[in-house]
């Protein structure tokens, strides 16, 4: 891929997921993507996706400050996003400046993989299916 083509790919396929334009944003996945998330969650297609996070947010949207890129394996292209995340909790209550990378392998001009590493639960998110700790008095 020519010079900076993936790193555009990838930032309007993250504009899409927020902007919930699934249909659109699955355009952009290769056949058998992998989307990897924080808990050892591993997700096949964008509805998965999206409804794995429920229980964890009402809503949440990228500060995407940053992006590398470089050349992975067989003629594939890896793009690091960084920033941070803000949006509401499941009370409604707004958060910002959690950090998070994603880090995304790109073969044949599609989305092959996305892994998802950010802090929402060091800022009190739980992950999926676990109870948060309770907060020490």
């Amino acid at each position: 891929m020519a010079a900076g083509t993936a790193a555009k790919l990838v930032d309007h396929y993250l504009q899409l997921c927020e902007d919930r334009d699934l249909e659109e944003a699955a355009r952009l996945l290769a056949p058998g993507v992998r989307l990897v998330f924080p808990g050892d969650l591993v997700f096949t297609s964008l509805p998965e996706m999206a409804a794995g996070a429920g229980g964890r947010y009402l809503w949440v949207r990228k500060n995407r400050e940053r992006y590398f890129e470089g050349e992975g394996d067989d003629d594939t292209a890896v793009v690091t996003s960084l920033g941070t995340l803000y949006g509401e909790d499941l009370a409604g209550t707004p958060f910002s400046d959690i950090r998070y990378v994603d880090v995304f392998v790109i073969r044949d001009g599609l989305i092959a993989e996305q892994h998802v590493y950010n802090d929402l639960s060091e800022a009190g998110f739980p992950l999926p299916g676990l109870t948060p700790p309770t907060p020490s008095v």
